[in-house]
């Protein structure tokens, strides 16, 4: 009996999930899938690696109850895999805080901590938590790690991980942490292996979707980052406004009588490429749309991304490759050749038919910079670290 590990990775509004075979090689995936709670009709999709499809239920809108569906991934892994020994499941952490820099076996005080975090991650935190108190309640026995997003980011030194507040500040926790850190891990692993003379030199990986972020990457390790205390910082992004002046959300605040609430809310959920566009938080449909106000938030999208890529290019002192990762890096070819020509000046020069075709490098042979697209897997990192992390713990036990 081969042992596995469940690996769930919790977004805004669904579940991405793994079921991998830990083997001495390494965990190789047997099944994946998707958990939509917020779909109107809450929907269970299993497919094989290669896409075939395994299962799908679906359950009654007026089934809010989520512990159904987180059910029905157990019983479907149960009955299907059933050769196999659950091992423990992995869930994906957005936020550790300042304790946490690595995986780390869920206990009550754990979790307890975690969930003291909420503040800094509103809109991901409780999301990620909910499946680890649903577990726990249905099958307490089974072994839960967590994995974290801020977890690579703990690299960061002064002056990078700094805000230029009074020092009292930081020493209560109130830095710059970065997040995307499994997708950075794992893309850098990536480049490790189909560039290694890269390492050494001075990367960004551009990771671009719903939520983005950049990483400065030297030696395989982060040295700045876009994303500071929460999520909100950094880039344009599907409905957070990345980036602001302070003195906006005390005018919003002072003299438009805005509740810190309702605040919170427009931060998260109403800004971004929604909020610019007025049309939607999709990136593909902006691209679509021949409104002026979708082009307008795309611009806005490329601008950002491509003054902060010059900006972690400053932290560098130089930059000798960049790598685009995340649903809109990897698919929206418009968005990597607009990044590209802002930063020709730089001597970067996208190949168009690569780029179109989305080949792993899309640099033209006289650019000054190479360019990849290395597709992420935060699935199989935090596989990686719950194999990792199960050696620890049966060491412990010897």
């Amino acid at each position: 009996m081969s042992d596995t590990v469940l690996v769930l990775n919790s977004g805004s509004s669904s579940i991405k999930f793994g079921l991998f075979e830990l083997a001495a090689s390494g965990p190789g995936l047997l099944c994946n899938g998707l958990l939509g709670e917020h779909e109107a009709t809450p929907r269970l999709v299993v497919k094989r690696p290669a896409g075939e499809k395994l299962f799908e239920t679906r359950r009654d809108a007026s089934d809010t109850d989520s512990g159904h569906l987180f059910a029905d991934v157990l019983t479907f892994v149960d009955q299907h895999f059933g050769e196999h020994r659950l091992r423990a499941i992995g869930h994906r952490i957005v936020h550790g805080g300042p304790d946490y820099s690595g995986p780390v076996a869920l206990t009550d005080d754990v979790y307890a901590k975690l969930e003291a975090l909420t503040p800094l991650a509103p809109l991901h935190q409780p999301r990620c938590l909910e499946p680890i108190r649903i577990i726990q309640a249905t099958r307490p026995g089974l072994t839960q790690i967590a994995c974290f997003d801020t977890a690579f980011h703990h690299s960061l030194s002064p002056p990078a991980r700094r805000f230029a507040i009074p020092r009292r500040y930081e020493e209560r926790g109130v830095r710059r942490y970065g997040f995307h850190g499994l997708s950075f891990e794992y893309v850098a692993g990536r480049l490790a292996a189909i560039a290694p003379q890269l390492i050494a030199k001075r990367t960004v990986i551009a990771h671009l979707g719903n939520g983005a972020s950049l990483c400065a990457l030297h030696e395989g390790r982060s040295i700045d980052t876009t994303m500071g205390l929460t999520p909100l910082d950094g880039l344009v992004m599907g409905t957070r406004c990345g980036t602001i002046d302070p003195g906006v959300l005390l005018y919003l605040q002072q003299h438009e009588n805005m509740p810190a609430d309702d605040l919170q809310h427009l931060l998260y959920h109403e800004s971004g490429l929604l909020g610019v566009s007025g049309i939607s938080a999709d990136m593909r449909t902006l691209l679509a749309s021949s409104e002026a106000a979708a082009r307008e938030a795309v611009d806005l999208f490329v601008l950002r991304a491509t003054q902060q890529i010059v900006m972690l290019a400053t932290t560098l002192g130089g930059l000798d490759c960049l790598i685009f990762t995340g649903g809109i890096g990897e698919h929206a070819k418009e968005i990597r050749f607009a990044i590209g020509e802002r930063l020709a000046w730089l001597g970067m020069r996208i190949d168009a038919g690569a780029n179109d075709a989305a080949r792993e490098r899309i640099s033209r042979g006289d650019s000054a910079i190479e360019v990849f697209i290395i597709p992420t897997n935060e699935e199989l990192t935090i596989a990686r670290h719950c194999a990792a992390a199960l050696q620890i713990i049966e060491g412990a036990s010897d």
